[in-house]
């Protein structure tokens, strides 16, 4: 193997960033950040503890009542939020290589997400400028119009698959939208978090409108969820955390945006397209290592198809490159964390009972050291099977036959998440109708995993409570306050008043 590269300049501490300043825990306590490829301590980080998330807090919720930030014209904000995008565009190599080096993402892969940040500061940034609000009329006799106002502190609790990129999915609205934020990052991936603070600081966003906590889940993120000053939580991650989030919220009645995990079926139907369905399937399975909320996990091919399917999608996953994240010819790099290695190689080991093991089936040769699992296919895989029915978020696939279109719905339905779906059909009439009875958040038929930023991404059942993207995210980050004005004499029944009879009636 050759010699792991590791970017320049690598921190060997990273702090909290609270009201403008880098700080550590009040209490000094740290934790270990690892590099996947090696599993070695590169760094300590700061691990927030309630009192860091108090300060942070008491930070953005000065600078949302007394600082001028929500009271900004929208213009304003958009320069601000222009140069972000400029910033970070300006970074694109230097993040790919922290993000690679942090995540064990493939560098190919991992160069696209800056500039996928910056867009989401500039769509927001135009949005804003464009939104305007309702006002419903009736002519001489009333008006109602609708006053759009950020509502607080938002706690935005991030995922460490595309951390930078998922942090910008939330930042970008959250602020565009006048609140001020308290950011809680993966602990497996602070490294690239921790470029927000001075982005945000050079393009001009004041201190305490943007703050930094990282540490553990059952700490920081405990903290925020439950405290009473942040009426917004934001959260994308695995759907046991998010049941804890929903329990935790509820005494305070906070609102809530989650994005939570998938078991997305891929829909293979013999008159599709196979080239493109495998360039398809392929793809969104192994790419970002398998660790992706909308992976294709589960494939549903059609019988007369299935047999060519599944020896030509075998062939082509024994063909990925497994490697060191940092070398451009990999294609599918190192797990992010041993202990997220030993939950999906455990799962391997389940699919050896489960299917027919095609391709793949545990660490690649050549590759001793390191989060590498081989891309791994299993076929025949039964409904009922664990493969089939839990999420694994690594480079594994199971692949399944079915006969009929109401088969194949069943089987697509056929867990407790919605979250996506993949349809390959060249029947339209069959895609659509397919596409609407599919429980799933969002449906790509004939395509690949592109989305327009206007569209609102979310799931259903496991898979999320409510939606961002677009206006969605402007209406989780905003209350509307209706205005109602009588236009003319007020006609009002006289309660307690001499004239109330006759008024009445």
């Amino acid at each position: 193997m050759a010699e792991h590269y590791i970017p320049e300049n690598l921190p060997t501490h990273i702090q909290h960033f609270i009201n403008g300043e880098f700080v550590d825990s009040i209490n000094g306590a740290t934790f270990d950040v690892l590099d996947p490829v090696t599993n070695q301590n590169y760094a300590t980080a700061a691990a927030g503890q309630k009192e860091d998330i108090d300060a942070a807090v008491a930070a953005a919720r000065e600078a949302f009542v007394n600082g001028p930030w929500p009271k900004m014209k929208p213009r304003e904000r958009a320069r601000i939020l222009n140069k972000i995008a400029d910033a970070v565009e300006a970074q694109e190599e230097r993040l790919a290589e922290m993000e690679t080096f942090d995540t064990g993402l493939p560098i190919t892969q991992a160069k696209g997400q800056a500039l996928r940040a910056a867009e989401n500061f500039r769509f927001f940034a135009d949005l804003i400028v464009a939104q305007f609000d309702d006002a419903m009329k009736v002519p001489g006799s009333q008006i109602n119009y609708v006053n759009r106002k950020p509502i607080g502190v938002a706690g935005l609790i991030t995922p460490w698959n595309t951390p930078f990129m998922l942090e910008s999915w939330k930042l970008a609205p959250a602020l565009a939208t006048g609140n001020t934020v308290v950011l809680k990052p993966a602990e497996f991936t602070p490294l690239s978090a921790s470029l927000w603070a001075d982005i945000f600081s050079e393009a001009g966003v004041p201190a305490g409108v943007f703050n930094l906590v990282n540490g553990l889940g059952e700490e920081a993120g405990d903290a925020l969820v439950k405290h009473p000053q942040v009426p917004l939580i934001s959260f994308t991650g695995e759907t046991t955390t998010g049941q804890t989030i929903f329990r935790n919220a509820a005494e305070n009645l906070k609102g809530l945006s989650m994005e939570l995990g998938g078991k997305s079926p891929c829909v293979v139907f013999a008159d599709a397209d196979l080239d493109a369905a495998l360039d398809s399937a392929l793809f969104g399975v192994f790419s970002l290592n398998g660790e992706r909320c909308t992976a294709g996990s589960r494939i549903l091919v059609e019988r007369p198809v299935y047999d060519e399917f599944c020896e030509r999608y075998a062939a082509r996953a024994k063909t990925i490159v497994v490697g060191d994240p940092h070398d451009p010819k990999t294609q599918v790099g190192a797990l992010v964390h041993p202990e997220h290695y030993k939950k999906v190689a455990s799962y391997v080991e389940i699919g050896k009972t489960e299917g027919r093991l095609l391709a793949g089936g545990g660490r690649p040769e050549g590759l001793e050291e390191g989060n590498y699992i081989a891309p791994t296919v299993f076929a025949d895989v039964k409904p009922d099977a664990r493969i089939f029915q839990e999420e694994i978020f690594g480079p594994v696939v199971a692949i399944t036959p079915f006969d009929t279109e109401e088969e194949a719905l069943e089987l697509a339905n056929n867990t407790k998440y919605g979250l996506a779906a993949y349809i390959w059909t060249q029947d339209l009439t069959r895609a659509h109708n397919f596409a609407q009875n599919t429980e799933a958040g969002m449906v790509w038929l004939n395509s690949h995993n592109v989305r327009d930023l206007r569209t609102p991404f979310g799931g259903v059942k496991s898979s999320g409570l409510g939606h961002e993207g677009g206006y969605r995210s402007i209406d989780f980050y905003t209350d509307q306050q209706a205005v109602h004005i009588t236009l003319g004499k007020v006609h009002t029944p006289k309660f307690g008043s001499d004239d109330a009879a006759k008024t009445d009636a």
